[in-house]
């Protein structure tokens, strides 16, 4: 098992640099890189999330090319950047060099890749901060979310799933089914939308609260009060990305359970008298929790990062699907790709850690064989 885990780990290598290369190559040829971005900036036709940074280092720029643009405005220059035909050359290789453009696409990205190695991400090109530290300010809530959305969604649809298996075709079975199909069938950020409406304020109730992980004073408060306030302000959120999620959990287990109950193996337990509950969990349990319980990592890293940027904006968490889609919007290169090498590591190993998950439910298999 060992060798298996150091093989898998070695191969996260070349994987990750094959995602990087993937991506930094297809983002470099799309169009509006922060070259661009800037220009816009002081040009004054910047617009969308950009113009939310546009205090820094355009202000700076602007205080050293704009009276040169003024006076060339009404020329044309050799730029290659749509929109730069009043700004002088000079400010155009200045703003290339601030950003690192200077250089040539590949040497790059392995300046971009060797800093990556040490773990180095980076200042972010329009918040003048290091991309560490913005991705440690996000990470509370999208732990949060992903965390407690996963764990729910497990705590709920495995026992479901079960009951559902032992009474299959059941008019329990039927009803629980239709509701699962039609609240899967809601997209999440629409119930977002109808819980806002009926419990934060909206339109009737005002229990929860629809801005931020905690209140402004909770650093004031006591422990226990800080638990709770904690989950009085995650509650909607946590509901809201929750409720279609266990559709998909509850008829893996159903139709996991279904399957094994119906071998060979559980019909000669029957045959033997023990106890249907000695059946089910002493017998049928490991082998049909199998698939489930060993996508939990998987599963936690999907909700973790994927899916919560409307649910984040509709109750104003300011989380890490907000800041790559504002990074994405903005062009703003090493949040990018400092975000997607680090995570994308994390997914990496998470399989891994899915695949010691397997070992541990059931015993019996042996990735050294299989190696």
């Amino acid at each position: 098992m060992l060798a298996y885990i150091l093989r898998r780990l070695l191969l996260v290598i070349p994987t990750l640099l094959g995602i990087m290369v993937l991506n930094f190559f297809i983002v470099q040829a799309a169009p509006g890189g922060p070259v661009e971005q800037m220009i816009a900036q002081i040009e004054g036709t910047a617009v969308g999330a950009t113009s939310r940074f546009s205090g820094g280092s355009s202000g700076e720029m602007m205080k050293t090319g704009g009276n040169n643009a003024d006076t060339n405005s009404g020329g044309s220059n050799n730029s290659s950047y749509r929109g730069a035909r009043g700004l002088p050359p000079e400010l155009i290789q200045r703003i290339e060099k601030m950003y690192g453009f200077d250089k040539p696409v590949g040497e790059r990205f392995l300046l971009m890749m060797k800093d990556y190695a040490v773990f180095d991400f980076g200042d972010s090109f329009f918040r003048d901060r290091r991309v560490v530290d913005l991705v440690i300010d996000k990470m509370p809530v999208s732990l949060s979310l992903g965390l407690w959305t996963t764990l729910l969604t497990y705590l709920v649809s495995i026992p479901l799933g079960i009951r559902k298996a032992v009474a299959d075709g059941s008019t329990f079975d039927l009803a629980s089914s239709t509701v699962l199909v039609v609240l899967s069938a809601i997209p999440p950020f629409l119930f977002a939308v109808l819980l806002v409406l009926l419990f934060a304020g909206g339109s009737y109730f005002h229990w929860f609260p629809l801005r931020g992980l905690t209140s402004d004073d909770w650093s004031h408060f006591g422990a226990l009060r800080r638990v709770s306030d904690y989950f009085w302000h995650v509650t909607l959120p946590i509901v809201a990305m929750t409720i279609g999620a266990f559709a998909s959990l509850t008829f893996l287990t159903k139709n996991s359970f279904v399957e094994e109950l119906g071998k060979q193996y559980v019909l000669t337990a029957r045959a033997k008298g023990l106890a249907e509950k000695r059946v089910l969990y002493g017998h049928v349990f490991r082998n049909a929790m199998l698939i489930v319980i060993a996508g939990f990592p998987a599963a936690f890293v999907g909700v973790l990062f994927t899916g919560s940027l409307l649910i984040e904006v509709i109750f104003s968490l300011d989380g890490i699907g907000l800041l790559g889609f504002e990074s994405a919007l903005n062009r703003d290169y090493p949040v990018m790709f400092g975000t997607l090498y680090f995570f994308g590591m994390i997914g990496l190993v998470m399989k891994i850690v899915g695949d010691i998950l397997y070992m541990v439910v059931d015993p019996r298999i042996d990735f050294e064989v299989r190696g």
